[in-house]
């Protein structure tokens, strides 16, 4: 019989795995560390509730799929999908958010830079 530790740590891995995330950034993208996501994976601790939820949507997935027994490719190519276009929307906010700042720089007027400094 499968224990809920093992489904979990099973399935935390494929879905880890499936989005291309290595355990050091999963760590990042849900505020812990890698030893954290490393001792899930070997079934030494058990998340949380909250944890659950922001591994779960780190991965794309619903929390309740890190306990399903069977993973079928669908829900891995689902979970993929929504990881990516995630990271990406992440990444265009980055890079507007850099470029808006490099254009309010640009308009600033002589005295408005020597107050700043």
């Amino acid at each position: 019989m499968t224990t809920i530790r093992e489904l979990l740590a099973e399935n935390l891995k494929k879905y880890r795995h499936a989005v291309g995330l290595s355990q050091a950034k999963l760590a990042e993208k849900v505020s812990t560390s890698t030893y954290y996501i490393g001792m899930l994976e070997i079934r030494r601790k058990f998340p949380s509730p909250e944890m659950m939820e922001r591994i779960a949507s780190a991965l794309g997935i619903d929390p309740a799929e890190l306990f399903l027994r069977e993973t079928t490719p669908e829900q891995l190519i689902r979970s993929y999908r929504k990881a990516a276009v995630e990271d990406i929307q992440w990444r265009l906010g980055q890079v507007f958010e850099e470029r808006f700042r490099e254009l309010e720089k640009e308009t600033e007027t002589p005295k408005k830079r020597k107050r700043k400094k």
